[in-house]
């Protein structure tokens, strides 16, 4: 068992044991957090912030949670739909014009972010420095023709998604997707977390550790289907040394490259868990907050090539609903317990080379202490 430090109310006792085992086991450093009815019940971290084990993980370290950050920017998307700013169930092209190309016309925002839209891959782009192009990208997907009729299929838009919600973002607001998040929902609740990071939090990173026996070389890619085949895909390949490297901070990827800890993503997370606020922030009416758990795709994902749940912004899973990333960071929210629990750490894990319950015991554990 090894040493963690912060925050835990006594029932949640269990979620600082589970913490503590994965430290001494499969995780190097890492942060939990639990939120219930918009308030911190756990916040604990500890291990280490490198490979070394020279540097400890501290109460303020970040580190990239991956697509985990996926769930920062459909919370952006349902902020401007509460406040009367954008129609989910208008058509992209509403606000893009530019994106009524390719018979695209009728595809809508929510197709976009249940991941229905038909545009799972970037056509274009084929090394990781073209997605620090904003303009460029969307101006791609902007001329791209979908896979399949938007709505009628359900395919995992890794890199597309933020790229798509943060144009529209952008058209709607005047701001990028990390100007709109820092301003209007980080800003007001005072959370830790950031798309699109400066140099002045750069000390503060704990660089991600490439699952055991591989190296930084290790990239993100669609999982194995059950035949063992991937499915076939185009555009970049995301390997740890770029998700470590200072480009990618710098660079706005809203699917992808959101830099936080436990605490900050369990607090933004927990104002859709809580009908619309946290800690006393009201972001979110409580209506604006239910299509965040409403399913509107139920059936096989052609990219993930696993049956999925998808709410307009979200895996479902039963009823919870959140997001993780590669490697292995969390965020589950259930909405009929007003909890949100997340984990983020730095150690990575290929599941296709090992199993990694690591947050769903954080997640688990949580919930022995609800009962």
């Amino acid at each position: 068992m090894t040493d963690v430090k912060g925050l835990c109310e006594p029932r949640f006792a269990a979620v600082e044991e589970a913490l503590a085992a994965s430290l001494g086991k499969d995780d190097v450093g890492a942060s939990v957090a639990v939120h219930l009815d918009g308030e911190p019940v756990v916040d604990l971290w500890g291990g280490y912030a490198d490979a070394d084990r020279t540097v400890g993980w501290e109460r303020d370290t970040l580190t990239g949670v991956n697509s985990t950050t996926k769930n920062m920017t459909a919370l952006c998307a349902l902020v401007l739909a509460d406040r009367g700013l954008l129609d989910l169930s208008a058509p992209v092209a509403a606000y893009w014009p530019e994106f009524a190309a390719a018979g695209k016309e009728r595809l809508l925002v929510r197709h976009v972010l249940s991941h229905t839209a038909g545009l799972p891959d970037l056509s274009g782009p084929t090394a990781v420095e073209d997605l620090y192009d904003w303009q460029s990208v969307t101006v791609g997907l902007a001329a791209q023709a979908p896979e399949w009729e938007p709505g009628t299929a359900a395919g995992y838009h890794a890199l597309t998604f933020g790229f798509l919600i943060g144009e529209v973002v952008r058209r709607v607001t005047g701001r990028s997707l990390g100007e709109f998040f820092a301003e209007e929902v980080a800003k007001p609740l005072g959370a830790d977390f950031h798309i699109g990071l400066s140099a002045a939090d750069d000390h503060r990173v704990a660089p991600f550790i490439p699952p055991p026996s591989l190296t930084d070389e290790f990239t993100a890619g669609a999982p194995l289907g059950p035949d063992g085949t991937r499915r076939e895909h185009t555009g970049a390949a995301v390997r740890v040394r770029d998700a470590n490297s200072v480009a990618w901070r710098r660079a706005q990827i809203p699917a992808v490259n959101g830099f936080g800890n436990a605490r900050s993503v369990a607090l933004v997370q927990s104002v859709l868990a809580n009908r619309g606020s946290a800690g006393g922030v009201r972001l979110l009416s409580p209506q604006g907050c239910e299509p965040a758990w409403q399913e509107v795709f139920r059936g096989e994902d052609r990219v993930l090539r696993t049956p999925m749940s998808w709410t307009v912004g979200f895996g479902k899973f039963g009823n919870t609903f959140g997001w993780g990333g590669w490697g292995g960071s969390l965020v589950v929210s259930d909405p009929d317990a007003r909890m949100t629990v997340a984990y983020v750490m730095n150690q990575m894990i290929d599941r296709e080379r090992q199993e990694d319950n690591r947050g769903m015991e954080i997640v688990m554990a949580a919930y022995g202490g609800l009962r």
